[in-house]
C-alpha cells in the first residue's frame, strides 16, 4: 500500500544544489596569481556540468583582506583583485543563460575599518556615522567590558584621538555595526536592493545571528576565546531586524536567504526558518555535524565519532521535516578538507564518494565547495610563517601561552587550519595546477599532479563524475528532495544507514566509515534483490541481503512499491 508523505511547500530553492566559490583561489584569468571573475567566466560550463543550479560567491567586494573579503570597505562594488562591476554583471548574465542562479555573501555584522562609514565616524564624534558602530569610553584604563574577539585578543580597540574604544567581535579591522541604529538598517536594505536589482538571486548572510547586541553591552562569562558571546548570539532584536529586511526588501524579489549561525540548534533554527509568517530566513547553516572530531572549534581535535556525526544529521533531518528546510554541506571556506577529517587519505576516492552519497541523499539544499568535487585534501606546509590567516595567527598566540612548541603548533595548524580549504583549485597537472600562469597568491597543494579536474574528467570512476551522477539523481527524483527520513543501526560506530520515503518510493543509503570489513544485514522491509542500485563506489556489487562491506563502501538503492 502506498503511503503519502506530509505535504511540504515546494519551491525552487529547495530543489537546487549550490556550488560555492571562494574567488581568490578558484581560477585566475589575468595571470596575476589571484583568482578572479574572468576565471569564473571561463569555468561556467564546468560548473553547469556538475548538475548544480546556483553559485554562491564568498565576498567579491573591495576589501583590505584582513579576513580575505569578510572585511568590506565598499558594499556596492567589486574588488579590483577580482574585476569590475561590469564584469560581474557579465558573469550574472552568462550564469543566468545557463540557468545558474547567483548568490552573494552578505556581511553586515561588521565592516572594514577602511569603510567610509567607519573613517567618517572615527574622524568626528559628532558625525552621524559615529553611531554606525559601537564606540564607548573605557573603564579607567580598561576596555568598556571584558568581551574577547573570536579572531584576535580583546574585542575592543582603543583610539587615542577620540579617547574611545570601538567593538570588533572578529578581527581588529572588522568593526561591528550598530544594527540598533535605524540608519544602519536602511543602509543594509539599500545594499540588498542594489545587488538584487543587478540580478542576484539571494544572499548567504555571514554570522547573521550576531547582529543584535544586548543593551548596555554587559560583561560576559569568562572564556578562553569569545567571552561575551552570550550577549550577541541570537541577540534580543535579531528576529525583528531580519523580519524588517524581509518585509521591506526580500519579499519583493524572487530570492532566497541562507544564514550562517554559530551555536545553532534545531529548536532555535525553527524560530528563524520555520514555514509561516514568522519566517525571517529560508535556510540556516549550522555547525553541529562538523563537530564529530572536535570540540568548540576545529582546532581542538578529538578522535572522529561517527555516532556524534549521525546524531547531528539525524536530529536536523527529523526536526526540520515538514517544518523548515535544511542546508546540507560538508566543506566550505572555514573548515579543513572533509576527506582528511571524516574520510581517509588512503582510500581517498572511495571515502570521497561515500561522503558525497551520505549527505547528498538527505533532505535539504546541498552546497558543494570548490575542490570538494575532485577530492582535494589538506596541504602540509613546513613553516608557520607560510600561513596567512588571521585565525592561524591568533591560535598561535594562544598555543604559545600554553607553552606549546612551534613544531607541535605547526602539526596542529596543518591539520586544523581553514587555509587547507583555501589552496588554489587544482584544474590540471600543469604549471600551478592550471590555476594561474603567474605566481599563485598561496601555495598549491603538491598533490595537484594526481588530483585535478583534467585527470578526473578522463576517469569515468572519478569522484568528480560520482558527484555529477549523485547531483543528477537528486535533481531527477523528488524522493531525495522531499522524502522523509529514518535512520537504521543508530548504535553502529562504523555504519551510517538511513532510508528516505516519498509517494510510494523508498531509498536506502548505506555508508561505511571504516576500512575494516563490517557485516551488513539489510534492514527489515527491504530486499536488495528488488531494489535498483543507483549509486555505488565499487564495481561487482552482489544483491545479497547480507554482505561484508569494503573500505568506505557506499550503496544507494531505489525501491518502487
Amino acid at each position: 500500500m502506498k503511503t503519502k508523505s506530509p505535504e511540504i511547500k515546494k519551491t525552487w530553492y529547495k530543489e537546487m544544489s549550490v556550488y560555492q566559490i571562494w574567488p581568490r583561489s578558484f581560477c585566475d584569468g589575468n595571470g596575476d596569481g589571484i583568482g578572479d571573475l574572468e576565471g569564473v567566466l571561463s569555468k561556467l560550463d564546468y560548473i553547469k556540468s556538475l548538475n548544480v543550479d546556483a553559485i554562491w560567491f564568498s565576498p567579491l567586494y573591495p576589501s583590505p583582506n584582513a579576513d580575505y573579503g569578510y572585511d568590506i570597505s565598499d558594499y556596492k562594488n567589486i574588488s579590483s583583485d577580482y574585476g569590475t562591476l561590469e564584469l560581474f554583471k557579465k558573469v550574472v548574465e552568462e550564469a543566468h543563460k545557463r540557468d545558474l542562479k547567483i548568490i552573494m555573501d552578505l556581511v553586515i555584522n561588521h565592516t572594514s575599518d577602511e569603510h567610509e562609514w567607519f573613517k567618517k565616524g572615527r574622524e568626528d564624534k559628532n558625525s552621524p556615522y559615529h553611531n554606525y558602530y559601537f564606540w564607548r569610553k573605557g573603564r579607567g584604563k580598561k576596555p568598556p567590558n571584558n568581551w574577547k574577539s573570536v579572531f584576535e585578543g580583546g574585542a575592543w580597540e582603543y583610539d587615542g584621538n577620540l579617547d574611545e574604544y570601538y567593538l570588533h567581535v572578529f578581527a581588529k579591522k572588522q568593526a561591528d555595526l550598530n544594527m540598533d541604529n535605524p540608519a544602519v538598517r536602511e543602509e543594509v536594505k539599500s545594499i540588498m536592493r542594489f545587488w538584487l536589482d543587478l540580478g542576484v538571486d539571494g544572499f548567504r548572510e555571514d554570522v547573521i545571528t550576531y547582529i543584535s547586541k544586548r543593551e548596555g553591552l554587559p560583561n560576559g562569562f569568562p572564556l578562553p576565546i569569545g567571552t561575551g558571546i552570550e550577549h550577541y548570539t541570537n541577540g534580543p532584536k535579531v528576529h525583528d531586524y531580519l523580519a524588517e529586511f524581509r518585509r521591506d526588501v526580500l519579499d519583493r524579489y524572487d530570492c532566497f536567504t541562507v544564514g550562517e549561525a554559530p551555536g545553532m540548534t534545531p529548536k532555535l533554527a525553527k524560530s528563524f526558518i520555520a514555514e509561516g509568517e514568522s519566517k525571517v530566513l529560508d535556510l540556516m547553516f549550522h555547525f553541529q555535524h562538523m563537530a564529530a572530531d572536535c570540540i568548540l572549534t576545529d582546532w581542538i581535535r578529538l578522535p572522529f565519532s561517527l555516532k556524534k556525526m549521525k546524531k547531528a544529521f539525524s536530529r536536523w533531518q527529523r526536526e526540520m521535516f515538514g517544518v523548515a528546510w535544511n542546508a546540507l554541506y560538508l566543506e566550505n571556506h572555514d573548515h579543513p578538507r572533509i576527506i582528511d577529517r571524516y574520510g581517509s587519505r588512503k582510500y581517498r576516492v572511495e571515502s570521497g564518494k561515500m561522503l558525497a552519497a551520505m549527505y547528498l541523499c538527505q533532505s535539504g539544499t546541498p552546497f558543494v565547495y570548490q575542490g570538494q568535487e575532485i577530492g582535494m585534501t589538506n596541504i602540509e606546509l613546513d613553516s608557520l610563517d607560510k600561513f596567512k590567516d588571521v585565525i592561524t595567527f591568533n591560535n598561535y598566540r594562544l598555543f604559545k601561552k600554553l607553552h606549546l612548541s612551534d613544531e607541535r603548533i605547526l602539526r596542529i595548524t596543518n591539520r586544523c587550519s581553514r587555509e587547507n580549504a583555501r589552496t588554489p583549485m587544482q584544474w590540471s597537472g600543469g604549471k600551478n595546477a592550471g590555476f594561474s600562469t603567474g605566481e599563485p597568491w598561496f601555495y598549491v597543494n603538491p598533490n595537484y599532479t594526481e588530483i585535478n579536474v583534467e585527470a578526473a574528467e578522463k576517469d569515468a570512476d572519478s569522484i568528480l563524475n560520482f558527484y555529477r551522477k549523485a547531483l543528477k539523481f537528486r535533481k531527477e527524483n523528488e524522493l531525495v528532495i522531499y522524502g522523509d527520513y529514518k535512520e537504521h543501526y543508530k548504535e553502529s560506530r562504523k555504519l551510517y544507514v538511513y532510508e528516505r520515503k516519498y509517494n510510494g518510493k523508498r531509498l536506502l543509503v548505506i555508508c561505511s566509515f571504516t576500512e575494516k570489513p563490517v557485516r551488513f544485514i539489510t534492514p527489515d522491509g527491504f530486499n536488495l534483490k528488488k531494489g535498483k542500485l543507483v549509486l555505488q563506489n565499487y564495481k561487482n556489487v552482489s544483491d545479497s541481503n547480507v554482505f561484508l562491506t569494503r573500505p568506505y563502501e557506499t550503496r544507494v538503492y531505489l525501491f518502487e512499491d
